[in-house]
């Protein structure tokens, strides 16, 4: 299958340029080696799967909600009331659209459980142009979405990722089931979406007690995604689930953190080194790579139970 279109929307120049050395020549057009048959998929029993790992699908909009200046929620239709998305939890999917003449990709997270028939949700944070000096023409796709009408379409593709949760504390990641009792997350702007899913998953089973901790960072208050959701939550499970903020321009009489992750943060807001311990990362590289892995490290949690989204 010819992917060359999906890498080029997915990946930058610079991996183009990674890509030279082990350039060994073009494919040519070939016979199909399945003389004519064609290769169907077999679904196990259960209500029909929306998504297709090998093939991007349009989803209709059916309804879209302002939520603030630059935050969307969008819910997208199934192919039936019968259908379930089919996104393990923790994974992700590509949402694409043809922009300007080219493929524009993007991963998402939906921010509704997996059992949910005939729709899936996803909260955008609309990455408008002239806002930001460094990046003048804004999000290609967050962009797109906001320009969307009732009834149009959205390609998506999936599920994607290394890392899906079992239930129960279990875990799979790279292929390895692994059981922890704690779960910290260090969460920045819209990665929020995967940790949310997780959270999610296990408050909603009453049989399952795994501890969860939360450090979630933004630049303003206005920009915490999820913040009614994961106030609620710990309110409802205070002795289960614990959320931390950070900003790094806080209103006056802000009582969470002010400024980026510290270790000191760390140790505070989420478990302590542990075999029966992980935390999970999902956010900007420069935050994951500067803040949070330096300090978890420094504190002394193994590089195995590190894991970024």
């Amino acid at each position: 299958t010819d992917v060359t279109e999906e890498f080029e929307a997915i990946h930058s120049v610079k991996a183009h340029e990674m890509l030279k050395p082990f350039y060994i020549g073009d494919l040519g057009e070939t016979k199909s080696m399945t003389n004519g048959i064609e290769t169907l998929s077999v679904q196990s029993s259960g209500p029909p799967v929306a998504l297709d790992p090998r093939k991007r699908l349009p989803f209709k909009l059916m309804e879209k909600e302002v939520l603030s200046h630059d935050t969307r929620k969008f819910r997208f239709a199934l192919q039936s009331p019968e259908h379930v998305f089919g996104l393990p939890v923790g994974n992700h999917v590509f949402l694409s659209a043809t922009i300007d003449g080219k493929l524009v990709m993007r991963a998402y997270t939906p921010v509704s459980p997996d059992d949910e028939c005939g729709y899936f949700d996803l909260v955008i944070k609309v990455y408008f142009k002239n806002v930001h000096p460094a990046f003048p023409e804004g999000g290609k796709l967050s962009q797109f979405m906001e320009r969307m009408q009732i009834g149009d379409t959205i390609d998506a593709k999936g599920p994607l990722g290394h890392v899906s949760y079992q239930g129960r504390g279990s875990f799979k990641i790279h292929k390895s089931l692994i059981c922890y009792n704690h779960l910290g997350f260090i969460a920045g702007g819209t990665g929020i979406t995967p940790c949310y899913q997780i959270i999610k998953a296990v408050l909603k089973d009453s049989g399952d007690e795994t501890k969860l901790s939360l450090i979630y960072a933004n630049r303003t208050v206005d920009d915490i995604l999820l913040r009614d959701e994961l106030d609620e939550l710990a309110g409802k499970h205070p002795e289960q689930f614990h959320v931390h903020y950070t900003l790094n321009d806080p209103p006056a009489g802000w009582t969470y953190s002010h400024g980026f992750v510290t270790e000191e943060m760390c140790r505070a807001h989420l478990p302590g080194p542990s075999t029966e311990a992980c935390v999970f990362m999902c956010g900007p590289p420069i935050m994951i790579e500067k803040a949070c892995l330096p300090n978890l490290q420094t504190i002394g949690h193994d590089q195995d139970r590190l894991v970024v989204f």
